[in-house]
Formats: C-alpha cells, sequence, structure tokens
C-alpha cells in the first residue's frame, strides 16, 4: 500500500501519509520511494506553488513501526549491516525527499508527530498544529537515537536547549507547548486546521513560482552557508530575478497602487 496520497487543490499540493490504521507509522519498505516520487513530481511541476503535509485519521505520524521493530520484521529484520542500508536508502531518503522540496511546504499536523513523524513535520518550512497535535522524539524510550537527521535539523528549529530537553527525556509536549517553542507557528481547532493550511497556502500561492523557488533556496543555503558565500548567491538569485516578468508587474502594480497579477 502507497503511504503517501496526492491530491491537487489548484496550485497547491495536498500530500496524506495515508496509513491510519497504522497511525501512519513509517519505515515500511518502499516508503522513501513512496515519498521521493510525490515530491519529485512537486518538484517538475512549475503550477505547483506550495505543498500541505497532512496525515489520514488521527495521527500525523507515530514514527518508525514499533510492532516491526520488536519482531524483527519487515525493514527491520536485518543485521546491522542491513540496518544501516535501510536507514540510508529508504527512511532517510523519505526525509531527504520532504527536505528537498523546492516549493515552500507547511505541515498540517492534526495529531500526534511522534520520532519520525515530529521530525518529518520539522523538515517542513512552517508547521500549524490542531489542538490534538503532541510532539515528541522519545528514540531512547525504545533505546535508540535520531537516525533520521532529526539531530541536525530540530535544534535548527526550536534551539540546542529545547531539542536536548525534548531528546534526553523523551518527553512529549502539546500543541500549546509546541506553539511557545516556536515549533509550530499557528495551533487550530481540530476541525479547521485544513482551512487554516489552504489559507496560508493562498497567501504564499499570490507570490511568483520562481521567487518562491529561490527565496526558499537561499533560506536552506543560509543555514550552512558563510555570510559572504550566501551573498553571492543572493545577488545571483537577485540578478535573475529582475530579469523576471514577474518582477515588472511587481513594480509597476506597486507604483500604481494595485495588486499584482503574477504570470506564473
Amino acid at each position: 500500500m502507497s503511504l503517501v496520497k496526492f491530491e491537487r487543490q489548484g496550485r497547491v499540493a495536498v500530500l496524506t501519509l495515508d496509513r491510519p490504521d497504522a497511525l501512519n507509522a513509517l519505515g515500511a519498505a518502499g516508503d522513501g520511494d513512496d515519498m521521493d516520487a510525490a515530491c519529485a513530481r512537486v518538484n517538475a511541476d512549475y503550477d505547483i506553488k506550495c505543498v500541505i503535509l497532512t496525515g489520514a485519521g488521527r495521527a500525523f505520524s507515530a514514527g518508525g513501526d514499533i510492532k516491526a521493530m520488536a519482531a524483527k520484521s519487515g525493514s527491520f529484520a536485518g543485521d546491522a549491516v542491513e540496518l544501516r542500508e535501510v536507514y540510508r536508502n529508504n527512511i532517510q531518503r523519505l526525509v531527504r525527499a520532504v527536505y528537498g522540496l523546492e516549493v515552500p511546504a507547511i505541515a498540517a499536523v492534526n495529531g500526534p508527530a511522534i520520532g519520525l513523524g515530529c521530525d518529518i513535520a520539522c523538515m517542513c518550512d512552517m508547521r500549524i498544529a490542531s489542538e490534538a497535535a503532541r510532539f515528541g522524539v522519545t528514540f531512547m524510550k525504545i533505546g535508540l537515537i535520531p537516525g533520521d537527521g532529526g539531530a541536525w535539523l530540530l535544534p535548527r528549529t526550536i534551539g540546542m536547549s529545547r531539542a536536548c530537553e525534548l531528546l534526553f527525556t523523551g518527553d512529549v509536549i502539546d500543541a500549546t507547548t509546541a506553539a511557545e517553542w516556536g515549533l509550530v507557528s499557528k495551533v487550530t481547532a481540530e476541525d479547521a486546521l485544513m482551512d487554516e493550511a489552504l489559507a496560508m497556502a493562498a497567501k504564499v500561492c499570490e507570490m511568483p513560482a520562481h521567487a518562491l523557488r529561490l527565496g526558499k533556496q537561499l533560506l536552506r543555503q543560509g543555514q550552512t552557508a558563510s555570510f559572504d558565500n550566501l551573498m553571492e548567491m543572493s545577488a545571483l538569485a537577485q540578478a535573475i530575478s529582475h530579469h523576471t516578468a514577474d518582477h515588472h508587474e511587481g513594480v509597476t502594480a506597486a507604483v500604481e497602487k494595485r495588486r499584482p497579477k503574477f504570470a506564473d
């Protein structure tokens, strides 16, 4: 069964983790392929300006499949060498696919986002949560560490101290606390989550497609690039942007005091 359900709503792609009976557990064989294919489809389509990632049923994602881990079955059946390849070629491929989305991505966290599920949400650029959402990086409770890149991304999302607190205590925080910590930007009623996510996506879609992709790339590069290197990348991206029809329309609309009508 495919992990990802792909839907279009105008210029927004909605990707749904679609394994509700297992609380959208991740890590089954083929999960990396499924997510990679969905994200590649987005990246190849300039008519798509924004992605919403959410979960089917009552969870966003409970993370790795603990039942399979306990039974040492499926993706978790191999020896240490084989498991390393499972992480590199399946679980981490799933994570890299979400992180590699070229358009802005919104995680609409509808319920628990635990372990790998929390880390997947953090791979998105923006996160909003329903009142039912819960967040935890509970790897140590089952004798593991983040094997999916969370140790790189979580401190960049909420700061080192908060990241250490979540990892070393195994605590699970509610949506209100997640908002206070900056893990999510907004908390909504359960039945309003997708409406809020689509409203945010609609604002994103008002912007030019090329500028959205270039802007996201600069923000991502800015996390690791030196100041001088980022300034060079910014100059190049800005020079390209100056020669687009959408830039001409934007400045013309500003002078004429009207809303711009971008071509893309």
